[in-house]
């Protein structure tokens, strides 16, 4: 079967699981579209060949081999759109999910007391499997359309796209919240759930390896790698924070960088605050906490997580002490 036939039945399938409607591709919208202009390039090489000239002016505004402004226009400007919605509608999705399973305070007795009568954890399991084919087909479906793109224009075109989507940091296999759901499966692992087992078996953990990774096995022969290593203390993340860069973090280190105690979080940054690793601005606002990730940290290197956990204690008591003191000082005066 064609990617495009499967890509067409997932999304059949994905109308009837969700009740909500969430962004996909348009491949098959975007296909036509590609298939104009192979069409135009097609009768402008013809026209060519044969000295038509009046023909090939005429055809010359429709499309050209590098560079197609009708195509182009129709093409990456709705891509782009498709592809910021998609990375929105997962995280929201991905959030929402995990915020269940990680519930704290009030809360998080209410849904113990809630799973005394029913039993979620089937729900949730279900849900982060759809999670996981939802960016994975879309995934696919970017990557298909781009290297059609340079394949029918005989440019670089695509790839330039890649690095765009990097750049804005909406290239949903490099999401942090995929992380956190492999986190959420992993920590899941072992149970007696044929389901869980089928999903879990995609995703990977060596803590021990040099670097610490989480890898994440696709379809269409996928493979994602997913570096655990802090770039300011070089060691396996610890309370981990994802900038909005996309960087992994400790939170110590991260408030380290930007400035604030460590009981204040890396959020309360300010706007001048960078990214220690790639220097961007602005990119501790939209921090994500990553509690799947250190939860699975906490079960898998309890001795390393423990160290850690007490280090960052007594600092914090240590900058608490200083701030207050620093406040009494400015009272006085």
């Amino acid at each position: 079967m064609k990617f495009g036939e499967t890509y067409t039945e997932f999304l059949h399938k994905e109308k009837i699981r969700f009740s909500e409607n969430c962004s996909h591709v348009e491949y098959k919208r975007l296909k036509n579209v590609l298939k104009t202009c192979q069409s135009c390039k097609a009768l402008q090489e013809s026209s060519a060949a044969q000295g038509q000239e009046g023909a090939s002016n005429q055809n010359q505004q429709l499309c050209q081999c590098q560079s197609c402004p009708l195509c182009d226009q129709a093409f990456f400007t709705e891509l782009m759109k498709e592809v910021s919605d998609i990375a929105l509608c997962f995280s929201l999705r991905v959030r929402h999910l995990l915020h269940l399973h990680v519930a704290t305070g009030a809360q998080r007795y209410l849904l113990r007391f809630r799973q005394c009568f029913v039993n979620d954890q089937q729900a949730m399991v279900e849900k982060g499997r759809m999670l996981i084919e939802y960016v994975t087909m879309n995934a696919i479906a970017i990557r298909k359309i781009l290297e059609k793109y340079d394949k029918i224009h005989s440019s670089e075109n695509g790839k330039l796209f890649k690095s765009k989507m990097r750049a804005q940091h909406i290239e949903i296999l490099q999401s942090p919240w995929l992380i956190e759901l492999g986190a959420f499966y992993l920590n899941l692992d072992g149970l007696d759930d044929e389901e869980l087992n089928e999903v879990s078996g995609r995703f990977s953990c060596d803590l021990d390896a040099a670097p610490p990774t989480m890898t994440l096995m696709l379809p269409d022969n996928l493979k994602m790698e997913y570096d655990l290593t802090c770039a300011v203390c070089l060691e396996t993340v610890f309370n981990p924070y994802a900038l909005s860069c996309g960087h992994l973090f400790c939170k110590p280190c991260a408030c380290a960088a930007a400035s604030v105690f460590i009981f204040q979080g890396p959020k309360s940054a300010g706007l001048d605050a960078k990214c220690p690793l790639c220097r961007e601005a602005g990119v501790f606002a939209k921090a994500v906490h990553m509690l799947e990730l250190d939860l699975l940290l906490k079960t898998r290197c309890k001795d390393y997580w423990k160290e850690r956990y007490n280090a960052e204690r007594t600092e914090i008591v240590k900058q608490t002490k200083e701030f207050w003191d620093m406040q009494a000082k400015y009272a006085v005066y």
